[in-house]
């Protein structure tokens, strides 16, 4: 315990560039929480007593960067150096300080019994032990990010498994080790759910004789493409998380990605700010998750439905945006993530005004879905 204080995170409260999240196990979290008890008490026990702020690495838009790697073109969501705090003295940051410090008391407990727990799961342990701190699963949520950029470790090493939404179809086969295997391809019109537990998504055995992996955005149009059995007509695998991607979704599809790097990953998202913003959080990463980001992003393309798809769909079919609609765009145009035939595609949205449902296709008929994607995949028009 003491040489690994003097090493690593003695260096870890100081060293202001670690700015990812570390995978570590459990001994080595429990530490860093340790070192930063310690901390505080040798704060308060000083010539002169203070409470010391919590410096975190911040998360604001403000503090975001794109990366590219040295070996592959596909850019990546990253923090920079840049600190927050959190403050008991000051009035507006004194329950987050403190929501700080229960968390790290749970994520201690947790990691001390060896079990794993969702967010869901740890909001209503503390709506119970910590009502006056924690009333909203955004808190709790929040509390475990600030967690993240304090002790630079993954949520997944705080024990903090991911609520998983996502399901997944097609011609690809899972199988844990020791245990069956899954053939996605027979799953129905459901789909395989997608457990989130990633230490078990990372130890999955995958095969596939697919030739493209098409991620869709709506699980309404996953059951379309599922029931007409698309990937059998365009040898594929399906991927859904039902709308804004999470942690467990991410992360299959980029272990998929990485052991298939020859399969081209297509986005069948709507043609809004909000799809848009889906597309950008499985290409780029996402801003919340930033110390986290670039272990998830994949070389994501953007299939449809595209301003050059409107000539498809029937005027009416064509809905006008909400306020929620522009407050995306706003933060899409100042973002530094977009290339620039994205950057095209959002200035066309906004000079609409209008937004386009890829349900909007169905005007040619139900089977009409299948035949768009695969016109467009033939023909390689994807950016």
């Amino acid at each position: 315990m003491d040489d690994l204080r003097k090493s690593s995170t003695l260096k870890f409260f100081s060293d202001q560039q670690l700015c990812y999240a570390d995978i570590l196990s459990p001994p080595e979290v429990r530490a860093r929480i340790e070192v930063a008890v310690l901390n505080f008490l040798k704060m308060l026990n000083s010539s002169n007593p203070a409470i010391s702020d919590l410096p975190l690495i911040d998360r604001k838009s403000s503090n975001i960067r794109v990366s590219h790697g040295l070996l592959t073109d596909v850019p990546w969501v990253f923090l920079s150096h840049s600190v927050c705090t959190r403050s008991l003295m000051r009035a507006n940051a004194a329950k987050a300080f403190l929501r700080v410090w229960k968390m790290l008391e749970m994520c201690y407990q947790i990691l001390v019994q060896e079990k794993r727990v969702t967010q869901r799961e740890l909001y209503y342990k503390l709506l119970c032990n910590a009502p006056d701190l924690f009333t909203s699963q955004l808190e709790v949520n929040r509390t475990i990010q600030d967690v993240v950029a304090l002790l630079r470790c993954s949520r997944y090493s705080l024990g903090v498994m991911a609520s998983s939404r996502g399901l997944i179809a097609g011609r690809v086969l899972l199988q844990e080790p020791n245990k069956e295997v899954v053939d996605c391809s027979v799953c129905g019109s459901s789909g395989q759910p997608i457990s989130g537990d990633l230490n078990m998504l990372g130890k999955l055995i995958l095969k596939t004789d697919a030739r493209y992996i098409i991620v869709v955005e709506k699980h309404a149009i996953f059951q379309r493409l599922t029931e007409d059995l698309i990937f059998n007509q365009m040898p594929s695998i399906l991927i859904t998380a039902k709308g804004y991607p999470d942690l467990a979704t991410r992360y299959l599809l980029q272990r998929i990605s990485q052991a298939f790097p020859y399969l081209p990953i297509l986005a069948l998202v709507d043609w809004n700010p909000s799809g848009l913003a889906i597309l950008c959080t499985f290409k780029f990463g996402s801003i919340g998750m930033g110390l986290e980001a670039y272990r998830y992003a994949c070389n994501v393309k953007w299939l449809g439905l595209r301003g050059d798809d409107l000539h498809l769909l029937p005027e009416q079919s064509l809905v006008p945006w909400k306020p929620k609609d522009l407050q995306i765009a706003k933060t899409l145009t100042s973002s530094e993530i977009l290339q620039e035939n994205y950057k095209e595609e959002l200035a066309l949205m906004i000079q609409i005004g209008k937004r386009a449902d890829i349900e909007a296709l169905y005007f040619h008929g139900y089977d009409y879905l299948g035949k768009y994607i695969a016109k467009k995949i033939v023909q390689s028009n994807y950016i």
